[in-house]
């Protein structure tokens, strides 16, 4: 087995991560797939946690644009985090992963609720944990979450899992001349304003020396490459 380069991890995924094409719903192979890449990291010893945002199901700023009351759309995307949350937890227990859902709003018939100590004791355990309902406030992003939790069940490093392979200039479905990046510091994320996690996220992460790795979970074992030391994706940090 190849030395491990964390203990603790908190995996960032989008809603859209879930779905099939088009970017909606949930695509329940799609789900399986990712529980056993999950699966594979939790047996090799690693500490997991997963943040999941709900932008397949509903998104809160499109809606505040469209006229909706910015704290009700808000609150509809933080209940989007949780049926996906549910469905990661399904396919987690199916695979015979041990798992807990922790929710910042309160329902008891469906997770426990977020209690810092508890989450953690749940990973010294060897369960997987799911954060799903945001903040638990509006106007934060799911990133900010993972920045958030991150850093309150002290873990290593953020992954966060996208559909491109790391963290480009530009966007590179739309820029034949993107340049990728497999190296940033968290000013040069903020300064050239990437589009790697909210800035709220960046500056938590920064302020406590989190990393962030940028990677493409399109291909099979990437999760497990990264974990094992391979420059796989855009790793953002203090220093080069």
């Amino acid at each position: 087995m190849p030395k491990l380069k964390f203990k603790r991890v908190l995996l960032k995924l989008t809603g859209e991560s879930v779905s099939g094409e088009g970017g909606f719903g949930i695509d329940q192979k799609i789900v399986r797939d990712i529980a056993l890449e999950i699966k594979e990291i939790q047996e090799m010893g690693i500490e997991t946690a997963v943040v999941i945002g709900g932008g397949n199901i509903f998104r809160g700023s499109i809606a505040a644009n469209d006229g909706m009351d910015r704290v009700t759309a808000d609150y509809m995307g933080m209940l989007a985090t949780v049926i996906n949350g549910l469905a990661l937890q399904n396919a987690l227990e199916r695979e015979g992963v041990h798992t807990r859902m922790l929710t910042s709003i309160d329902m008891r018939q469906v997770a426990e609720p977020y209690v810092r100590r508890r989450a953690i004791r749940h990973m010294e355990k060897g369960r997987v944990v799911i954060f799903a309902g945001g903040t638990g406030s509006p106007y934060f992003t799911t990133d900010t979450t993972a920045s958030l939790r991150a850093i309150e069940i002290n873990a290593n490093v953020i992954l966060k899992a996208t559909k491109v392979d790391g963290v480009y200039s530009s966007d590179p479905k739309k820029d034949k001349n993107a340049v990728k990046f497999t190296d940033l510091t968290y000013m040069e994320v903020l300064q050239k304003d990437l589009k790697v996690m909210d800035t709220t996220a960046i500056t938590l992460s920064m302020d406590n020396k989190i990393p962030i790795i940028v990677f493409s979970m399109k291909e099979k074992g990437n999760i497990k490459r990264v974990l094992s030391g391979e420059k796989i994706g855009t790793i953002v940090k203090g220093n080069k």
